[in-house]
């Protein structure tokens, strides 16, 4: 299974327009090779170089499996956003402090469905795919926090 952008290349830099002051639009996303036997996919992104516990942008799950693209600012019907770090079912774009950070968009093939509540956290997320995933797919983006 592969995860792309059409925004920013694996570990290239994302855009500003995707960052939380620069318009904090989600990127645009590219999936391929969902594996047979997927009755969902999940996606998580967060920031792991962000001082104390990992930084989450963004958690989704109930993702159709037959989904090949998640288009800028938007998330294909039925999907159904959980609470990032700041609290928020939305997506929050990078805003590290200093320096430049990594984001890491995981993405899970799942071969059961995610029994969550909307507003649940990346933790919830986590532990109620622990068991189901069939493959997962990684992309990494770079914002600093001197743009």
């Amino acid at each position: 299974m592969e995860l792309a952008s059409t925004a920013f290349q694996n570990n290239g830099v994302i855009p500003a327009g995707h960052s939380y002051r620069g318009g904090n639009l989600s990127p645009p996303l590219r999936i391929n090779g969902v594996p047979g036997g997927t009755v969902e996919l999940a996606l998580i992104c967060s920031d792991p170089d962000a001082s104390g516990a990992p930084w989450i942008h963004w958690v989704v799950w109930k993702i159709n499996p037959q989904t090949t693209q998640i288009p800028k600012g938007g998330l294909p019907a039925p999907a159904i956003v959980g609470n990032n770090s700041w609290g928020k079912a939305e997506w929050g774009g990078p805003a590290p402090p200093s320096g430049t950070h990594h984001y890491v968009f995981k993405l899970y093939a799942l071969k059961e469905p995610v029994t969550l509540k909307p507003g649940a956290d990346a933790k919830a997320l986590e532990a109620a795919i622990k068991g189901k995933i069939l493959a997962e797919a990684k992309l990494v983006g770079l914002f600093s926090a001197a743009r």
